[in-house]
C-alpha cells in the first residue's frame, strides 16, 4: 500500500468512526454542539421609570419570534436580601438559550433583532452582555 492510499484509508476510517460515534450520540464533549446562554442587562436612561421599563420589555418580547431562540426570559431585579455579591442596579434583563454559537449569530443578524436595537436603544443608557457555553 502506498503512502497516499494508506493516508486515504486512514482518513476515511477516521471519518467513518466519527460518523458512527455521532449517530450513536457518544461524541466526546468537546466535539458536541454546546448550548449558548445569552444574558443581557439593561440600565435605563430614566432609572426606575415604570413606563420605560414596560416599553423595553414589550420590545424584548418581539425577539421571541427569532427561530433560533430555544428558551427566553425577561426579568426585573428581584427584591431579595441585600448582600455584597448582588448587583441589582440594572432595570431589565433578558436570558436567551441557543443550541450553539451559530444560532446566536443568526439572532444577532436577524432583522427582528436589528429592528429592536433601532427602535428601543433610546431607552437604555448602558447594556452589559454575558455569554456562556454549557460545560
Amino acid at each position: 500500500m502506498t503512502d497516499t492510499s494508506r493516508r486515504n484509508f486512514l482518513e476515511k476510517t477516521a471519518l467513518a468512526g466519527l460518523g458512527t460515534l455521532a449517530s450513536a450520540n457518544i461524541l466526546p464533549k468537546e466535539m458536541e454542539q454546546r448550548m449558548l446562554i445569552h444574558h443581557v442587562f439593561f440600565w435605563l436612561k430614566k432609572p426606575g421609570s415604570v413606563e420605560d421599563r414596560k416599553k423595553l420589555a414589550e420590545g424584548l418580547q418581539s425577539l421571541k419570534a427569532i427561530p433560533t431562540i430555544r428558551q427566553f426570559h425577561i426579568g426585573y431585579p428581584a427584591s431579595t436580601e441585600k448582600r455584597e455579591v448582588i448587583d441589582n442596579s440594572w432595570d431589565v434583563s433578558e436570558v436567551m438559550f441557543f443550541e450553539d454559537t451559530a444560532g446566536q449569530k443568526v439572532y444577532q443578524d436577524h432583522p427582528i433583532h436589528q429592528a429592536f436595537v433601532q427602535n428601543y436603544s433610546h431607552l437604555w443608557a448602558k447594556v452589559v452582555v454575558y455569554d456562556a457555553m454549557d460545560i
